[in-house]
């Protein structure tokens, strides 16, 4: 029976099977007969595949075909984290098997990885849940965000994954330079402004650096299928070496946004759903990391709002180019002001 998650490749992310099998065949150890191949829905940058053989699943992840952005998609480097992680350390992940760099098998690089069965959650008010446990899988996914940032990444062999000095400057610059350059997808008043206030607000001091998820939020984790534990953390294509503080503000966006299409708790009483206040959860992860409290809170969450803004930009350009993987992208395209708009007005709360 197909994984009821999934559906039939999307038009123009089709590939040779019979290719990806024979290359699995020889690189992956007990990979074993014709896969059957259907393509989970999220994946909005890169493409994801559930492969069913006769006896294991596995998933595969590739870059999307056609024109591509410098630097983005970047499916060699999940691997490479996830392998780190899933080897050295009990930050929940699932293991990556093989990696193949050559675009001639299935016409873009990919990753094969194994299956995880479990639970994943759209809506941050959890409703498939009952109440009395929501706030506990808050709590494992604070957890989960904790123990990723305790890793001291030269421990496990990635030290030389990203630049630790300037993280947050510098993705207000590579950010920033993505926004301008996508001349396929309109411009923003508010991004505007966030592009020139960014850098001269820029906070004092930085923490210790850390492996940083870059995309940390609810629906990229796979929570067991009965209890309130996170058993992989998703989609490390952004991950780097950075701040871990700027890491947990994009997940705390939750607190302070909601939309059609990127929903949140905004308006919402956390305490009737169930659910730790905003400022209960800052104090839960203070607590795992030994810290006082998380200081520059409102840039941070500017900054990170400026961020999901510039990322919906890019889906925006790549509807635009014709490249958008997802049947999403249109709606994620259209959420651009709405998010701009917000950052700045994190960005007014932030200024003295």
């Amino acid at each position: 029976m197909p994984h009821p998650a999934t559906h039939d490749f999307r038009p123009g992310l089709e590939f040779d099977v019979e290719a990806l099998s024979a290359y699995l065949g020889r690189h992956l150890d007990g990979f074993e007969g014709s896969p059957q191949v259907r393509q989970f829905p999220g994946g909005q940058s890169n493409p994801t595949y559930l492969l069913t053989t006769p006896g294991r699943r596995y998933v595969l992840r590739r870059k999307p075909p056609g024109d591509l952005l410098p630097s983005a998609h970047a499916v060699d480097r999940e691997y490479r984290v996830m392998r780190a992680l899933a080897d050295h350390t009990n930050v929940p992940v699932a293991r990556p098997l093989v990696l193949c760099p050559d675009p001639s098998v299935i016409g873009t690089d990919f990753y094969v990885m194994e299956h995880v069965d479990g639970r994943i959650f759209w809506e941050p008010t959890l409703p498939e849940i009952p109440r009395a446990e929501r706030a506990a899988h808050y709590d494992a996914m604070n957890d989960a965000i904790a123990r990723l940032h305790a890793i001291v990444p030269e421990t496990i062999g990635l030290g030389d994954f990203g630049r630790p000095e300037g993280y947050v400057a510098r993705q207000v610059a590579r950010w920033s330079k993505q926004y301008l350059a996508d001349v396929q997808a309109s411009r923003d008043p508010y991004m505007d402004r966030m592009v020139e206030w960014l850098p001269a607000h820029l906070p004092q001091g930085e923490p210790a650096p850390a492996v940083v998820h870059g995309d940390f939020r609810m629906d990229n984790l796979i929570f067991h299928p009965t209890k309130p534990r996170v058993l992989a953390i998703m989609d490390w294509e952004l991950s780097t070496i950075g701040d871990p503080l700027a890491d947990f503000a994009y997940h705390l966006m939750t607190y302070r946004m909601s939309s059609a299409s990127v929903p949140g708790l905004l308006g919402r009483d956390p305490a009737a759903l169930g659910l730790p206040s905003e400022e209960d959860y800052v104090r839960a992860y203070c607590r795992r990391r030994g810290f006082a409290d998380v200081p520059h809170l409102d840039f941070y969450m500017a900054f990170c709002m400026f961020r999901l803004a510039a990322i919906l930009h890019g889906i925006r350009g790549r509807v635009a180019r014709g490249t958008a993987v997802s049947p999403q992208a249109q709606k994620y395209a259209a959420e651009v002001e709405g998010m701009a708009k917000a950052a700045w007005a994190q960005a007014e709360r932030a200024s003295p």
